[in-house]
């Protein structure tokens, strides 16, 4: 009996467990989220496999061009000579030649390599940018999408005590039935309110865990970070410098006007006449083995690479019009990123202090609602006050949304975090 008894309780504390494993929520900062992205990411693996074929083009550009080796049978007699004795007169031969390149060919096929790597990793960088601003804003609308959820259901409990109330004032006779009817009918609001919020955190965190390639159940999961806004910005000077020397896809153009003036010099070393060495030993009797050295020169009288040397050329003055195109893109998306960051503080500074809405909407909320239960107010008054301290609370908190939205468009615009 004992023995079974303790089974039992045995049983019961690992169901306890493992019920609280399953039910227990995974909750991800922004740090876990970006370092899971970058990690499970198929699109930013796939370009990482890129660089490894760019990487892998550099050992092809160095490689030395290979040597020929020849070997033939001259002289040979299978007809008017002995037939038994075909081979009395043949002539052997063995032949060496390599194509000896000039002009530092090899070297600068190795450099126009190795600068296509620099740009493929500088545009792998780029993509990472682009890509972590897509999550930062799926990473955003769920903490606003958490925060609007707490604060409707903070509104409900709050709006379901005040009906309690109201409830017990009607059963005294303090208030007409048509009031609490109207109290009940205005519940509906906060119900609404938390199932359309309820229904946007589940949508913000499904979005969140397709960018993060993640199979984990919508319940599961919950984020972490502050959802709030800081006064203090950069000047816009300091945002410009700091995307002059962080943003990839710069670099990545300048990187490319050094490799077009690379593949230019190749170009024109292309251009240039490459001998080709060769040694041969052979057997001639009465001469046992003899050996013999030749070069072949080609001569370069119409073909000078002359089309190559024109491209690549005119390809350099590309490359620079990209370069300051790309400048000038750098310097759009901060200042533009920049105001909006700037007008969202100024719209969300109102709100914080004593005196600030927040403080001042639950101020006549409150109010209101103490006068209401002691019959010096109206419903309507009563009611306004509610709707009024909602609406203010929904405002505010979609307006840190927009500041965290507007503050990660113009780290991406710069391209580092030096907004937090």
């Amino acid at each position: 009996m004992r023995r079974t008894i303790w089974r039992l309780l045995i049983g019961f504390l690992v169901g306890a467990c493992l019920c609280h494993g399953a039910f227990a929520q995974t909750t991800l900062t922004w740090q876990q989220v970006k370092d899971k992205f970058e990690a499970d990411n198929p699109n930013l693996r796939a370009g990482q496999l890129n660089i490894q074929e760019t990487k892998a083009q550099e050992i092809t550009a160095y490689l030395r061009p290979n040597p020929n080796l020849t070997a033939g049978l001259d002289q040979l007699d299978p007809f008017t000579g002995s037939p038994y004795r075909p081979f009395a007169y043949v002539f052997p031969l063995v032949a060496f030649d390599y194509l000896h390149e000039r002009q530092h060919k090899r070297e600068l096929r190795l450099e126009s390599a190795q600068q296509g790597t620099a740009i493929a990793e500088s545009q792998q960088l780029d993509l990472d940018r682009t890509l972590l601003f897509n999550l930062r804003s799926a990473f955003v609308q769920t903490l606003q999408a958490k925060a609007l959820l707490a604060n409707a259901k903070e509104n409900l409990d709050y709006f379901d005590k005040e009906l309690t109330i109201s409830r017990a004032r009607f059963k005294s006779g303090d208030i007409a039935r048509v009031d609490l009817d109207r109290l009940v009918l205005q519940r509906a609001q906060y119900e609404s309110d938390y199932q359309t919020a309820l229904v946007n955190a589940r949508t913000a965190k499904i979005t969140l865990l397709m960018l993060l390639n993640d199979r984990t159940p919508v319940d599961k999961l919950d984020v972490a970070g502050p959802f709030d806004f800081q006064e203090q910005i950069m000047a816009l000077d300091e945002f410009h410098s700091v995307a002059l020397a962080s943003r990839p896809d710069l670099k990545a153009a300048v990187e490319t006007i050094g490799k077009a003036e690379t593949d230019h010099k190749l170009a024109v070393s292309n251009g240039s006449t490459d001998p080709t060495f060769g040694v041969d030993f052979g057997r001639n009797p009465p001469i046992a083995v003899y050996m013999g050295v030749s070069v072949n020169i080609p001569l370069r009288i119409f073909d000078r690479n002359q089309g190559e040397k024109e491209r690549t050329q005119i390809d350099i003055s590309h490359a620079q019009r990209q370069k300051d195109a790309a400048e000038a893109q750098v310097f759009s998306d901060v200042d533009s990123a920049y105001f909006t960051l700037v007008s969202s503080v100024n719209l969300l500074r109102p709100y914080k202090g004593t005196d600030g809405y927040l403080e001042t909407a639950l101020r006549i909320r409150e109010t209101m609602s103490f006068a209401y239960q002691r019959g010096q107010a109206s419903l309507l008054d009563y009611l306004d006050a509610q709707r009024d301290y909602r609406a203010t609370r929904v405002a505010y908190i979609n307006l840190v949304g927009s500041y965290l939205s507007a503050a990660s468009q113009l780290n991406t615009a710069v391209g580092r975090e030096v907004v937090q």
